[in-house]
């Protein structure tokens, strides 16, 4: 944390801030918003940091990147959240009695000296980029530490406890416009940060909450003290879900829609009883998320060939395989997207309809309702579909009315739970289908899992020993680059912006169909499916690496490497 020299500014700048200063005509909003603009115009200063770093060095205060902040605990308590929040302001350290301040805006005065009326320590503004500053105010103070601070300040709110079977108090408490606020805050700091699952989890002394964000969950920061209010979060949680917020000992389902800047977010709510409490995950699902279409997928040519075969034909299976949270759904929408004109009935059956697609006819199941994928899976056949989408392969009768859909000259898209493309084949048998109408049927199986993407930023060429041996080991990498992911504000200290898919594509052929016809295993159909061409999902998990996309260490925790080999195992 230091000051940064840079060139200085037309030289009546520094009189034009002083006057400023002096004479008190401007606010302190005003005068700072002039003395940016003022500084936009010179040759050195072109953007917020070169601005802050010429103010600091004119003016003799300290500059922070914060990009290595790491205030203390007991500092930040010294001080009351809300206006630390209100005011844009972080508490850095003390040195000899000292409070070092981080601010974004050199007329910051109001908020320091609210600061300084609280504790009546001696504050030392520190300059430091706005976006930095928002980032570190919400990592160190948690999210909605303004709200529950003044939940604590207001008379007479209690929160009542999970054992008691009158709930009328917790109802007006989860009504109270802090808790709401909070809760709202809580969705929208996830939708911001892109977000897929929020996960509410009680503990015995503790409430966390982390997000789903590029697969990997992130444990967010939230204010000590918001165990108390558990019991209201989890009751507003209900209460926009439409759930019966007096019921505790069953799982409930629900849904939320919210409107986000003109953008619509569906939300699947679980609400499941713990040890320690309600435990509830929240699924996001954004409405305008585009089609990636097959271009944006990153098929290799030779898959990308293939699957527009398959999507081309007129009758057969065919299925998307993975865990789940590995973009199934996307790869079928971006198939259906690609088929959908005007002489073709596309009708879907999904729980629930993830995305709304022009010029498709979409099916919610409704289970309670009695509306199962089978039941509407036969009324579908009924409806003269040209290509009928199930939203996914659950049990023996919905596999047997897919197969007969197929068979009677309907194109079916599925997904399927299973580790690989040729696992499905396998799989589909052990839920009761006969062997001859798989191989009758099924056209291709693709498997596929989600990588992170390198930040284009800040990733470094991986030149470390592991690299190299890897190098040695897979022919595909040899002359490839090999990054490393190296994080910077640009991905929040990630090393990764996004997502994108690895797949692994297996069509069947006379050979495939014979082995499973005899009772073959999917290790015999892998092998005869590599002969013919396949590759598998870490095979085309290192295309993607050579391409500089990805790491190895992405690759190897989606995929599995099949060989055993020692070298990958600490990558």
């Amino acid at each position: 944390m230091s000051g940064s020299t840079a060139t200085p500014a037309s030289p009546a700048l520094p009189e034009l801030l002083e006057a400023m200063m002096e004479r008190r005509q401007l606010s302190s909003m005003d005068a700072e918003t002039l003395a940016r603009q003022s500084l936009a115009g010179t040759a050195s200063a072109r953007n917020e940091e070169e601005a802050l770093q010429w103010l600091a060095n004119e003016y003799g205060l300290a500059y922070a990147s914060l990009e290595k902040a790491d205030p203390d605990r007991a500092l930040l308590e010294r001080f009351p959240a809300r206006v630390l929040l209100k005011e844009s302001l972080l508490p850095l350290r003390e040195v000899d009695g000292v409070v070092e301040v981080a601010v974004s805006r050199l007329f910051a005065t109001p908020g320091l000296d609210s600061l300084r009326s609280f504790t009546g320590q001696p504050l030392k503004p520190v300059l430091a980029p706005s976006e930095a500053l928002e980032r570190e105010i919400k990592k160190h103070l948690g999210v909605g530490a303004d709200t529950l601070n003044s939940l604590e300040l207001e008379e007479g709110f209690q929160v009542v406890a999970d054992s008691r079977d009158d709930s009328s108090d917790l109802d007006k408490a989860a009504e109270d416009a802090s808790i709401i606020r909070f809760v709202n805050q809580v969705l929208g700091d996830a939708i911001s940060l892109r977000a897929s699952d929020v996960h509410v989890e009680p503990f015995e002394h503790a409430l966390r909450i982390r997000y789903r964000i590029d697969g990997l969950l992130q444990e967010v920061p939230v204010p000590a003290q918001i165990k108390r209010f558990q019991p209201a979060i989890v009751s507003r949680i209900k209460i926009l879900s439409n759930l019966n917020i007096a019921e505790k000992r069953v799982p409930q389902d629900g849904r939320i829609k919210i409107r986000v800047k003109n953008s619509e977010v569906d939300i699947r709510v679980s609400v499941i009883p713990m040890l320690h409490g309600e435990a509830t995950v929240m699924r996001l699902l954004r409405q305008d998320a585009g089609m990636i279409g097959l271009d944006g997928m990153g098929l290799a040519d030779r898959e990308r060939q293939l699957f527009e075969q398959v999507l081309g034909m007129p009758h057969g299976i065919a299925l998307v395989t993975g865990p789940t949270g590995s973009g199934k759904t996307t790869t079928l929408y971006s198939a259906l997207h690609h088929i959908n004109d005007a002489v073709r009935k596309i009708i879907t059956i999904e729980d629930p309809v993830e995305y709304q697609l022009k010029g498709i006819n979409q099916i919610q199941v409704a289970e309670k309702a009695g509306l199962t994928f089978a039941k509407g899976l036969r009324a579908i056949l009924r409806h003269d579909p040209d290509v009928v989408l199930i939203g996914e392969i659950r049990d023996q009768e919905t596999a047997q009315i897919a197969v007969q859909a197929s068979l009677t000259g309907h194109m079916v898209f599925s997904t399927l739970h299973t580790n690989d493309a040729p696992g499905a084949l396998t799989r589909l048998v052990d839920m009761g289908v006969e062997p001859y109408l798989v191989a009758s049927s099924l056209e291709a199986v693709m498997a596929q899992r989600l990588v992170r993407v390198l930040c284009q930023e800040c990733k470094e060429p991986d030149q470390s020993a592991r690299t190299a041996a890897l190098r040695e080991r897979v022919p595909a990498l040899r002359e490839a680059p090999i990054f490393r992911a190296q994080g910077c504000k640009s991905c929040r200290m990630t090393g990764f912006t996004g997502r994108r898919a690895i797949f692994e594509l297996m069509t069947m052929s006379a050979a495939t169909r014979a082995v499973l016809l005899r009772g073959g295993s999917s290790v015999e159909i892998k092998e005869i499916a590599r002969r013919e061409g396949m590759r598998t999902l870490i095979e085309d998990g290192w295309r993607v690496v050579g391409e500089g996309t990805t790491t190895p260490a992405e690759v190897l925790r989606v995929s599995k490497d099949e060989t055993g080999d020692a070298l990958t195992s600490g990558i």
